[in-house]
């Protein structure tokens, strides 16, 4: 078997083999910093480590143990979306978004703010949650990411644009493979990265041990959930990891999550022709989050070719839908705008069918005010 290589940012082997071999993980920092501007560096161009970190560095890590195997930008030249290949050989996709927030209104008054690029990174190589409208769950489940795997994603993408916000919302469920994506923030909010923990947003189906655990470990996280469905019934036929997820409990883990986060939840809510996206479904909905401080984020449904035998709703059920939740339980409502999906990059739409095709995307999600279009 050959030797794996270890990514200089998987955090918790470096932390280790530093402690192990008596080095000050102090040192960690200003190692990533050195590479992150020196992307193709040597160990021996960093400067002032101890010479025992030297020969660490030598003998099991390397700058980057993926590689950027294609990227395509989409015909408005606003999205980038990035097939990474790693280390055993296996592909992830990640996706790079680049906005104006000064274009368009914010209750009828300009908005604040400028240009940004949001960052959609994958936690796994496939998912085993089987969501029978997105294509990833075609995929099955193959590896988890290491976080330096998950990290290499952003310093890649951070070479294309300076990056503000992450949202993990790629390929894979990020509760799954908790410990790599927890380790994976921690550095992203911290030096040399800092990004703030309110730019990062971490989307789950609903894995409720996930979510209180979560709360725990980084109360100050934006959590998205892919509800998709009012009443469990429906929620386990197009999500079949539903079952083990009962609506009930799911509410009051998310109830229990932001009395400790005091901030709102963004519920993501795919819109499917005829099979949640009727008036009736709308009163279920508002009915459901009556007692949640919540952003529902209505999302157009992506085609998915031969994989998915479900349609997109009709713009005027989409935009009714909104007017039920915003008017009759004042809940706040938003479209998604779609970014990407001439190039597969949008909602849905990532499954790695070849090596050397660069086919869709999972799951491209931002908290509310950075990627939506409010009507």
């Amino acid at each position: 078997m050959a030797f794996k290589w270890k990514s200089v940012f998987d955090v918790s082997a470096i932390k280790s083999d530093f402690e192990v071999a008596g080095l000050n993980p102090n040192f960690i920092p200003q190692i990533w910093k050195h590479v992150l501007k020196n992307p193709d560096c040597r160990w021996d161009d960093i400067p002032s480590l101890p010479s025992a970190a030297y020969h660490l560095l030598d003998s099991k890590f390397k700058p980057s143990t993926s590689t950027v195997h294609a990227a395509i930008d989409s015909s408005d030249l606003v999205t980038t979306k990035l097939l990474i290949k790693l280390q055993n050989g296996e592909f992830v996709e990640a996706v790079v978004m680049r906005y104006d927030t000064r274009l368009g209104k914010y209750d009828g008054k300009p908005r604040l703010g400028g240009p940004r690029s949001t960052l959609c990174v994958s936690s796994q190589v496939g998912c085993k949650m089987g969501c029978n409208f997105c294509a990833t769950g075609s995929m099955g489940f193959k590896s988890n990411l290491t976080s330096g795997e998950i990290l290499e994603q952003l310093v890649h993408a951070s070479r294309i644009s300076a990056i503000r916000n992450v949202v993990f919302m790629g390929m894979g469920e990020p509760l799954n493979n908790y410990s790599a994506v927890v380790d994976a923030i921690r550095a992203m909010t911290a030096f040399p990265f800092q990004l703030s923990p309110k730019k990062i947003t971490l989307s789950t189906v609903g894995i409720i041990h996930g979510i209180n655990k979560l709360q725990k470990d980084m109360p100050n996280l934006n959590l998205a959930v892919s509800l998709h469905a009012p009443v469990q019934e429906i929620r386990c036929q197009i999500m079949p990891a539903a079952r083990a997820f009962p609506l009930e409990r799911l509410m009051n883990a998310l109830r229990e999550y932001q009395t400790t986060s005091q901030q709102k939840i963004l519920i993501e809510y795919i819109m499917l022709d005829a099979v949640n996206d009727e008036e009736q479904h709308a009163h279920q909905l508002g009915k459901l989050l009556e007692t949640l401080q919540s952003v529902v984020n209505l999302i157009p449904f992506n085609p998915i070719g031969s994989l998915s035998c479900y349609s997109t709703s009709d713009g005027q059920k989409v935009i009714k839908f909104q007017k039920i939740l915003r008017g009759t339980y004042n809940i706040r409502t938003t479209i998604r705008k779609q970014m990407g999906q001439d190039i597969s990059g949008a909602c849905g739409q990532l499954v790695i069918k070849k090596p050397d095709i660069l086919t869709d995307i999972e799951d491209l999600q931002e908290i509310e005010q950075n990627k939506i279009v409010l009507l």
